[in-house]
């Protein structure tokens, strides 16, 4: 892995860090000493919600106009009314 010390991580750290997203880390050192290691950022996938992913965690009466407030509070709760 490439070691540089300070100044040269200054003066160059657009080429340094379009070459570390790229896929070459490298280590930033002050007095020969490393201090950091500087490398792409791997953000985590979100997740995605699927279809389907609730089925059969609940029901859905057929006439959904006809249930009451508690009812749908009831049928999101999980509770069977």
């Amino acid at each position: 892995m490439k070691q540089v010390n300070i100044y040269e991580a200054k003066t160059n750290l657009s080429a340094l860090v379009d070459k570390a997203y790229k896929g070459s880390p490298f280590i930033i050192a002050k007095s020969g000493r490393p201090m950091v290691k500087v490398e792409a950022y791997q953000a985590q996938p979100t997740k995605s919600t699927r279809l389907g992913a609730m089925k059969g965690k609940m029901r859905v009466p057929k006439d959904i106009k006809a249930v009451s407030h508690d009812e749908i509070i009831a049928l999101f709760e999980g509770n069977d009314s």
